[in-house]
């Protein structure tokens, strides 16, 4: 049985890894705030601000630990792009990896964003070249960067995980899919885009299920959690209301759309030049 370490448990995605890692034969250490809640973790570290923490804290925290799934970062929505709590992140991150090479962590597991990728025509491969925008993909890329090039000296097996558009059980109320339905439920019009833009959307579940596979795998470099299809923002929406039997409370073009905002983002799963997936693949979110 193998332990891992996972940051970030509480929080969107974790609660979903959480699940997916208590359906495989292993033992969890999650770090987390003072008053924060993860029942499924079998041993916990508490700590104000882990990204505030140094080294010595990691190695001994890490201590008789085989894997560590990092999932911890700065994610509130409307903010998380622009703040300058990216550099926080960023730092304690490197804090981190300094005490997994202290304790002879076997493998660790970092997790990215597909806003590292440079857009392009939208099919951003795992191999494909980085071109960050924001702080907060500029942050996540030189994560990245620093702990491929700083574990290859030591040994520690790396895996870097990027994150799609992900929808789902625990997901923050002001985001897209929450926002749909909370209008909905309540009979009222949801404004929106004319929502042209394809996505590569997966749920929180199916994405912890790829992410936990991925760093139970040898794989080591990059992967994408993402289903390497994409669906309109539109077709999403139309998925929803087809739950409530709302369509007319969709009121498209409600908003402007952002012009800088790419019209195509899917993930491949495979490197560039194996077989290329259908562009649209028309599907749509599971019931809440």
């Amino acid at each position: 049985m193998s332990r891992v370490l996972v940051t970030g448990a509480s929080g969107f995605v974790g609660q979903a890894v959480m699940r997916a890692l208590a359906r495989r034969d292993c033992t969890t250490r999650c770090v987390l705030r003072p008053g924060a809640e993860v029942p499924l973790a079998d041993e916990t570290v508490m700590t104000g601000d882990l990204f505030a923490e140094d080294a010595g804290f990691w190695a001994d925290t890490f201590d008789g630990v085989d894997m560590v799934l990092h999932l911890a970062w700065y994610a509130e929505p409307g903010k998380y792009l622009t703040s300058d709590k990216n550099l926080d992140c960023l730092s304690g991150t490197l804090r981190m990896a300094q005490g997994a090479v202290a304790a002879g962590l076997r493998r660790f597991v970092g997790t990215g964003t597909c806003f590292e990728y440079a857009f392009g025509d939208g099919m951003l491969y795992p191999d494909g070249p980085l071109d960050p925008q924001t702080p907060y993909a500029a942050a996540k890329v030189s994560a990245y960067l620093t702990l491929k090039a700083f574990f290859e000296q030591s040994g520690t097996e790396f895996l870097w995980a990027r994150l799609f558009y992900l929808h789902g059980a625990g997901e923050d109320p002001r985001r897209l899919a929450p926002y749909i339905h909370q209008q909905l439920a309540k009979g009222a019009v949801a404004e929106l885009t004319e929502g042209t833009q394809i996505r590569d959307f997966i749920d929180v579940d199916a994405a912890a299920e790829l992410y936990v596979g991925d760093a139970f795998s040898d794989a080591t470099g990059v992967t994408n959690i993402s289903t390497g299809h994409g669906i309109s923002v539109r077709d999403l929406a139309l998925g929803i209301a087809d739950q409530y039997g709302r369509r007319d409370l969709l009121k498209f073009g409600a908003r402007p759309t952002n012009l800088t905002d790419p019209p195509i983002i899917i993930g491949p799963r495979h490197p560039r030049g194996a077989a290329t997936p259908d562009l649209v693949h028309t599907s749509t979110p599971a019931p809440r």
